[in-house]
């Protein structure tokens, strides 16, 4: 046994005050008067012993419920542990409040039987202690210790939140601030610990005591729609879009006849009926056909019970009107070239010389061509690598008579390889790369029926160890005639002979040229997100077009706007939304109230896996850190008792003043009807 406050035995000095008052008080006599003195001797003895039990059985008594007081104040206990806490205790308790503890329990939802726990916890503590209050929001207001009072206060106000963050990241938080404190350091996670946030095997800080109280149901059933995607980098007008669908089945049993569709301009239509196996996911397509141009909504939809929140998904796109080239060239427009974008409906092509260059309308073009240009200049090289960088595509067709340096130069910029000696020899096109995007779905078979061009005129590449090449079209020596390198978010597309009828015939292979350069306007390296997740710091990059510093962009539901961080970087604009969107569906991106764009937003599909560790995975979640303990359903009955007996180990000071109650009222009994 050990005690809290040792100084309080010195009170045990204490007991010589009975001593003092039963020598003293018991030792006076009263006289009897009696007629009979024939019985004098033997009621002198037996009157004498009698009292003389009476006053030692007071004294023990009086003794005992003093010994019994001293040693409640100063607190005893026996500890369950190899550490005691004792002085300032600074308490910070997670509330998981995401849309994972909406299901219920009993009819209850978690999130209330989480509260509950957390007022326990806090009630548990001195008014001394400090406390801070922590939701997955992340909330500024959290950021600080606060007193008892306040901390129920901030846990009345928790609500359900679309907000997600990992339980690594909570307990960062949690040590943040505790680093700034002295005396005790006890964190709280109250959580029904899915496993897709739940990674704690890497926490190694042993100063702050993390207790783990799991608040669970049973295993919900639950199907998501996980992500959209087009299989195309960007849809078209009037043309047969896929748009991909991934649903997922994140529960232990198999989903059958699962009804899936998707709604535009208020028509729903029905995608078909699926089965999916426990555990796993399965993708759909959408056939989508679009008939007028700019920013497009859609959701896809899948019906499920009892978990909804994650049953739709938002999409916002758009379908440009015209796909716009630029042509640059030294000598005139190339009828071939011309004669490709007349012929096909929302391509347009620019033709401008390279001494008429208007480097600030690069960023309007989704192609810009190089064709027979002697000399790349300094300042236009910088411009093209950073039109590439920011997502541009650039294709370059050398002339007969050129300045190789200059060309050099730019390819050495953009990490491309560099041009050799040129060669007049005949060189046949041999193999396409129908795996890369430019060539795929384009051809049933590549068979001997596909004409591929012939050169007569063409410049060896000499390749760089940085130079990260891939083929497109080759030679029969495996040699590249069109190469494709990626810079930054952009692509340049490199071909070793001249576009003219004379050094090659690729513009008379219409099966290859049509194609290749169409797919080169519309490719990209990454695919565009038709959606955002709803948390806590959503990033989204749009094109940098704000006039001047007096225009700032706005996202807003028709209801209420915001204004996000705004970080300008070059043509790009990244804009930060800091938790001020909460709730899945569309909004605008205004900029002086001109609708820039349309946004969709979705909650973070991670809350999605309701599979969720058990008290006995949690046990060992962490085997090397002892700092990371688990209170079960079984402890969390008592919680008050629990958390004391974790601190402290088994508090005897209760036990002790019944006892001293006890023996004040044995003395009572004693003086009363002990009869001497």
């Amino acid at each position: 046994m050990q005690f809290l406050y040792p100084a309080f035995l010195w009170a045990l000095l204490a007991l010589a005050i009975p001593v003092i008052i039963h020598l003293f008080y018991f030792r006076r006599f009263k006289k009897v008067y009696f007629t009979n003195v024939k019985y004098l001797r033997e009621i002198k003895e037996e009157t004498s012993n009698r009292n003389k039990l009476k006053n030692l059985l007071i004294l023990l008594s009086r003794l005992l419920a003093v010994a019994s007081l001293v040693l409640a104040f100063a607190q005893p206990f026996i500890p369950k542990g190899n550490t005691v806490k004792s002085g300032l205790n600074h308490v910070s308790v997670f509330v998981d409040n995401s849309y994972s503890m909406t299901a219920t329990r009993q009819d209850v939802p978690l999130l209330d039987y989480a509260k509950e726990r957390a007022r326990t916890i806090v009630n548990s503590y001195s008014e001394e202690d400090k406390f801070q209050i922590l939701t997955h929001q992340f909330e500024g207001k959290h950021q600080r210790f606060v007193s008892k009072e306040d901390a129920i206060a901030y846990i009345d106000e928790i609500v359900v939140s679309p907000s997600v963050q990992s339980l690594d990241k909570v307990l960062n938080r949690q040590q943040q601030l505790m680093q700034t404190t002295a005396g005790n350091r006890i964190s709280y996670l109250i959580s029904d610990f899915q496993k897709s946030i739940s990674d704690l095997s890497k926490y190694t800080d042993t100063l702050m005591e993390v207790n783990l109280l799991p608040v669970q149901t049973a295993r919900q059933k639950n199907l998501t729609v996980d992500s959209v995607w087009f299989e195309g980098p960007v849809p078209f007008l009037f043309q047969d879009n896929k748009l991909l669908v991934k649903i997922k089945n994140n529960s232990g049993e198999d989903a059958t006849d699962v009804k899936l569709s998707f709604k535009k301009d208020g028509q729903e239509k029905p995608i078909g009926i699926r089965d999916i196996p426990a555990r796993q996911s399965i993708t759909d397509t959408v056939h989508i056909t679009i008939d007028k141009p700019g920013w497009q909504e859609g959701i896809v939809l899948v019906n499920d019970y009892p978990v909804q929140f994650d049953d739709q998904y938002f999409i916002a796109f758009e379908v440009p009107d015209t796909i716009r080239a630029l042509f640059i060239n030294e000598s005139g427009p190339n009828r071939y070239m011309d004669a490709l974008f007349r012929g096909v409906k929302h391509f347009s092509l620019s033709n401008q010389s390279v001494n008429q260059l208007q480097y600030q309308r690069f960023p309007e073009f989704d192609l810009i061509i190089l064709n027979d240009l002697k000399s790349v200049t300094s300042g236009l090289s910088n411009e093209l690598i950073q039109y590439i960088r920011n997502g541009g595509k650039v294709l370059v067709f050398p002339g007969r008579n050129i300045s190789l340096e200059t060309y050099n130069n730019f390819f050495v910029a953009g990490g491309a390889d560099i041009l050799g000696k040129s060669s007049q020899e005949k060189r046949e096109v041999a193999a396409i790369n129908t795996e890369e995007f430019i060539f795929s779905d384009v051809y049933v078979n590549t068979g001997r029926n596909l004409k591929l061009p012939v050169s007569t005129f063409s410049y060896q590449i000499e390749t760089r160890p940085a130079g990260i090449q891939e083929k497109l079209l080759s030679y029969r020596d495996g040699s590249p005639y069109l190469s494709k390198y990626r810079v930054g978010d952009g692509q340049l597309f490199v071909c070793v002979a001249p576009l003219d009828s004379e050094s090659s015939d690729l513009v008379f292979n219409a099966e290859v040229f049509v194609p290749m350069v169409y797919k080169m306007a519309i490719s990209s390296t990454t695919h565009k997100g038709l959606s955002y997740a709803v948390a806590n710091l959503a990033v989204i990059e749009t094109k940098n077009q704000r006039k001047g510093g007096e225009y700032v962009y706005k996202i807003t539901d028709g209801n209420q706007e915001m204004i996000p961080s705004q970080n300008p970087q070059g043509n790009k604009m990244i804009l930060t939304l800091n938790d001020q969107i909460s709730k899945a569906g569309f909004y605008s991106l205004l900029l002086d109230k001109e609708e820039m764009a349309r946004l969709a937003f979705n909650y973070d599909r991670r809350e999605s896996d309701m599979e969720m560790l058990s008290e006995e995975d949690l046990e060992t979640i962490n085997p090397d850190n002892t700092s990371i303990k688990v209170l079960t359903s079984a402890l969390q009955a008592d919680m008050g008792t629990s958390i004391v007996e974790k601190d402290r180990g088994v508090v005897l000071w209760k036990w002790f003043i019944i006892a001293a109650l006890l023996f004040l009222a044995a003395e009572t009994l004693l003086i009363r009807f002990f009869k001497n």
